[in-house]
């Protein structure tokens, strides 16, 4: 084993180097984690761009799979995992005193401890992001063992893309057979909730979108959806009415982040219907006519991340192989390449469009 290794640490905004970190010595309640594979979540370049409240300096990443390299006894007995185990790494730990922590609840730790957007690398030992060639798993990291034949590229969506999605649409949002099923917004986490969708038995999936979405529509009908709906040319609420003869969808999903798609879906659900929304709307105010949400009876519903239920559903899902889910990364980069690869993703290279963006820390150019 090395004694240090390579990180992309964020020193401040738009303030991207590599830099080398001491590799720690594992005891018996911790591990490390060679990481295979992160994704660049949607928030990793509000972060770079300084549209986010988090610290400095730091290393992102959050969606991580990898192979553990040393894992105390402790660890692997209550991880079930051990040496050479191929795993994803769920997001969240959690301090474990705080009260959503003690009830379980670690996804809402009250300090919001996790990785790649609470904890400084200034803070021992130091690796705290996969934005890097190895990660340290303290006592209270999530491990889930994931199948050797499934690709990188589906394996690194299990915490983050569908983990989400399963979390959001089907355990949030209810969705179940013979449902209807609007989603706005035909990214990764968009796509996302096609699979979860079609999983769950929904009977119609509708995904909207832009001009400029027409890969990502053609992604959607491979994993699923019935209907696609640009809405640049074509007025969503009409397609819904006459899909539905009238009825309207059961549940709107709303992954765009956009005001104006947030604004209209009281008009996309039937009454009684569900509004699901783990849209990041960076601060603009969305409007809603909450006439229609109190004489409809409509549910409203916020979403935030996965959780272990979510994810061992998320990883069911994909040890299946049953859907194409490794071509929704369309972008791969190496850690030297991370700044681009976060300015890719937060579409601001000309000419680039990704629907998923991924770094492999420990692949050479």
């Amino acid at each position: 084993m090395k004694k240090t290794c390579r990180a992309a640490v964020l020193n401040g905004v738009r303030d991207m180097e590599i830099k080398e970190f001491p590799i720690p010595e594992i005891k018996d309640n911790d591990a490390l984690l060679e990481v295979e594979m992160v994704g660049v979540c949607g928030s990793d370049p509000h972060m770079y761009q300084g549209k986010n409240s988090n610290v400095f300096p730091i290393i992102m990443g959050h969606e991580i799979v990898g192979r553990i390299a040393e894992i105390g006894d402790y660890k692997s007995e209550i991880s079930g995992c051990k040496k050479g185990d191929r795993v994803v790494v769920e997001t969240r730990f959690g301090c474990g005193v705080c009260k959503p922590c003690i009830q379980g609840k670690y996804n809402r730790c009250e300090k919001k401890l996790g990785y790649g957007f609470m904890v400084p690398c200034t803070e021992p030992p130091y690796l705290w992001g996969a934005y890097s060639e190895y990660l340290y798993l303290p006592e209270r990291a999530i491990l889930h063992k994931i199948n050797e034949d499934v690709p990188s590229e589906a394996a690194v969506l299990a915490c983050a893309v569908l983990g989400n999605s399963v979390n959001w649409l089907q355990r949030i949002g209810g969705v179940a057979i013979g449902d209807t099923v609007v989603i706005m917004g035909p990214g990764q986490q968009g796509l996302g909730g096609v699979v979860v969708a079609r999983e769950a038995g929904a009977k119609t999936v509708i995904i909207t979108g832009k001009n400029r979405d027409q890969e990502r529509f053609k992604m959607a009908k491979r994993l699923g959806a019935d209907y696609v709906v640009n809405v640049d040319k074509e007025d969503p609420i009409q397609l819904i009415k006459e899909v539905t003869n009238g009825e309207m969808a059961d549940i709107a999903f709303d992954c765009s982040g956009s005001i104006d798609a947030m604004s209209s879906s009281v008009d996309m659900v039937r009454k009684g219907g569900t509004i699901v929304t783990p849209g990041l709307y960076q601060g603009l105010s969305t409007l809603i006519d909450f006439d229609k949400v109190v004489f409809g009876e409509l549910v409203i519903k916020g979403a935030h991340t996965h959780n272990i239920d979510s994810v061992t559903q998320a990883i069911s899902i994909i040890n299946s192989k049953k859907y194409p889910l490794e071509d929704i990364v369309t972008h791969k980069y190496t850690l030297d390449e991370a700044e681009f690869a976060v300015r890719v993703a937060g579409e601001e290279i000309e000419g680039e469009f990704p629907i998923k963006v991924v770094i492999e820390p420990n692949k050479k150019k």
